[in-house]
């Protein structure tokens, strides 16, 4: 059971704390356009991958940004990069062979061939909710891998979280205050006309 907790908490550890001034300084270094960034741990393939899924994660409207148009994905490239400890690396390297494979079954098939549709049918079926049992957990409880449902979810996470802490979004889509530190009570209909605060 430790394998397992351990493995839901790769990545995350740093995600439910207060803000640090190095992940601050991640976001704020990934300036290069999806097209021209190259990355610095995810494979061409790799980033190919996650740059279609953030963006089904979080997608365009008339209002918002896509998660690539605001470097989620040099983002999620620098956070496993920096953050992560390398077994972590490793097991997820591993758990994107895996993700590849599913994507496209003929190693000499094409990625950038792969459909919106495809990889909405891959969230579907291989990504599961906590409360949800995951087939391959199940099969190797005790195993310290990274199951497919896992690394889905492990982006989904860090897809939120570079989003809503870009500076894009932070000051121009959700309620910016640059000095954090004042205290309002209100209802945040009035005080924010229903936005949450980017800080």
């Amino acid at each position: 059971m430790k394998r397992r907790d351990a493995l839901k908490n790769i990545g995350l550890a740093a995600g439910f704390a207060a803000i640090t001034p190095s992940i601050f300084s991640m976001l704020q270094s990934c300036t290069s356009t999806t097209e021209t960034w190259v990355p610095s741990y995810l494979t061409s393939e790799e980033k190919t991958v996650v740059t279609n899924l953030v963006d089904i994660i979080i997608p365009k409207t008339a209002t918002t940004p896509a998660a690539s148009e605001v470097n989620v994905p040099q983002f999620i490239d620098n956070y496993i990069l920096e953050v992560l400890e390398v077994k972590d690396q490793e097991i997820t390297r591993t758990a994107f062979k895996k993700l590849i494979s599913i994507l496209k079954p003929d190693t000499d098939a094409n990625l950038d061939e792969v459909t919106t549709e495809q990889y909405k049918s891959l969230l579907d079926k291989h990504m599961f909710l906590s409360n949800e049992k995951d087939p391959e957990r199940e099969a190797n409880p005790e195993v310290l891998t990274m199951t497919t449902s896992e690394l889905l979810n492990q982006l989904k996470w860090m897809t939120i979280y570079g989003y809503k802490n870009s500076e894009e979004v932070g000051e121009n889509i959700l309620a910016y205050d640059p000095i954090p530190t004042a205290y309002y009570c209100g209802d945040l209909q009035e005080l924010t006309g229903g936005k949450s605060y980017s800080l």
